[in-house]
């Protein structure tokens, strides 16, 4: 619903932007494979050094992924903000940039190499796997701005993440993931801790 705050701006002609953040949290035994599109997402978005478009479809690439592994998700949450200033919105982006990769393990390693000598012959596979969605767009999207701890509300909001991509409406995207690489692990306890805010499905 629109504040009379909101109206006020909107009535002035002042750009309207929304900074939101959407967790899900993914469990069982076919999600680890989930994790090579989203490291070439995440070396995609290193590589494309803020270009919106790359990053754009980037997103795009992990919605659908996420949309076809939907038998697969356990618990979601989001929050966000609304912003009549670029530069407070900005901000906003950053705060959330930091704490994201501040979570347990989501942070890849762009630069390893595979094929290490010391590296294990068989590897654990993790049976959980939070992505972490942050992105800033202009205008008014309702599907994103309500809660999306529900299965059906969570589809529109990550349709509504891919149609800010072709309506050229996001300004920043970041792409978060934990465990970040093939090989570490994300126990329940560790989700528990690090990620309180997540809410069953």
């Amino acid at each position: 619903m629109t504040s009379w705050r909101d109206r006020i701006n909107q009535f002035s002609g002042r750009t309207r932007y929304v900074v939101c953040r959407l967790f899900l949290h993914l469990a069982g035994n076919e999600v680890a494979p989930l994790l090579g599109a989203l490291n070439q997402a995440a070396f995609m978005a290193d590589e494309a050094e803020g270009d919106m478009q790359v990053l754009g479809e980037e997103l795009e690439k992990i919605c659908q992924n996420l949309l076809q592994s939907d038998t697969y998700w356990r618990s979601a949450a989001n929050e966000g903000d609304v912003f009549w200033d670029e530069g407070e919105a900005g901000n906003f982006v950053n705060e959330l940039f930091t704490d994201s990769a501040q979570r347990y393990l989501s942070q890849p390693d762009l630069s390893s190499t595979s094929g290490q000598k010391n590296d294990p012959l068989v590897v654990p596979i993790t049976q959980n796997i939070i992505v972490m969605l942050t992105v800033a767009y202009e205008g008014e999207v309702p599907e994103l701005e309500s809660d999306l701890s529900n299965v059906e509300a969570l589809k529109e909001g990550l349709k509504a993440l891919i149609n800010l991509h072709y309506q050229n409406a996001l300004r920043a995207v970041q792409i978060h993931f934990s465990p970040a690489q093939l090989g570490d692990e994300l126990t329940p306890d560790q989700i528990l801790v690090n990620f309180p805010e997540l809410i069953p499905l």
